[in-house]
């Protein structure tokens, strides 16, 4: 399960090959999207599959031991909610919750874009905000939340999310300087061998990531697309 901003999504995963096993269903993310009014909307996905069994599920923000810590993106009664407890109550299966981003790069880094990389590898998604997870020889830091990073006086993912580039309309090319920019900046904190560009956006990369330059870090798009935050959240429940 992969609750973003403006869906909620889910599907079964193969673990062996990193892929769905049946074509994922969505739907849209309740406004306000509340605690409630979401656990609702993962309901309804997981009542699709008749799924019983354990359940990973996506969160955009901090996540550390089941409970929500941020909501940059969903209501703000998110926050030191106990998602674990509530979701699993909701859907009457074991749930294990994590950073969205944070579970899409565990799935690149085993199964796409960063297997058997070594170094520092920074997956950034690009969506209604900016999700980034870091890694060092394979080993994930979690809950990093890069977009947040301040770039120009605003948090970044105002000026270089997908979510932003629709909002004001811009072109391909001035919103690759965007991201760009925001690249340059990471990049110079870090100092990564790779960056993975994923979210929805993953799937045109040709129109963007051609356009990106004075960027060191060799940048690929997510071969698992947008998919990638739902197989993560497998693998977690799956404890893999």
């Amino acid at each position: 399960m992969d609750i973003g901003g403006s869906g909620i999504k889910g599907a079964p995963v193969d673990l062996d090959r990193g892929e769905l096993a049946q074509e994922r269903h969505k739907v849209l993310t309740p406004h306000p999207a509340t605690p409630a009014s979401v656990a609702d909307g993962v309901a309804e996905v997981v009542g699709h599959f008749d799924w019983k069994g354990p359940v990973g599920i996506t969160f955009p923000g901090v996540v550390t031991g089941g409970i929500t810590r941020t909501a940059a993106n969903v209501d703000k009664g998110w926050i030191d909610t106990d998602a674990r407890k509530l979701l699993s109550e909701r859907i009457g299966q074991p749930v294990t919750i994590l950073n969205d981003a944070d579970a899409a790069g565990v799935a690149e880094m085993t199964f796409g874009a960063g297997r058997d990389r070594k170094g520092t590898v920074i997956m950034l998604t690009l969506g209604t905000g900016i999700g980034s997870a870091v890694f060092t020889d394979g080993q994930l830091v979690p809950n990093t939340e890069l977009g947040h990073l301040e770039l120009h006086g605003h948090d970044a993912e105002k000026r270089a999310s997908t979510k932003a580039k629709e909002d004001e309309d811009l072109s391909w090319h001035h919103w690759a300087h965007r991201v760009q920019k925001y690249l340059v900046h990471v990049e110079m904190l870090f100092s990564p061998e790779l960056f993975i560009i994923g979210g929805g956006v993953s799937r045109k990369a040709e129109k963007f990531l051609p356009l990106i330059e004075h960027v060191r870090a060799e940048i690929v798009p997510a071969q698992l697309q947008n998919n990638a935050g739902i197989v993560g959240a497998a693998m977690a429940a799956a404890g893999r």
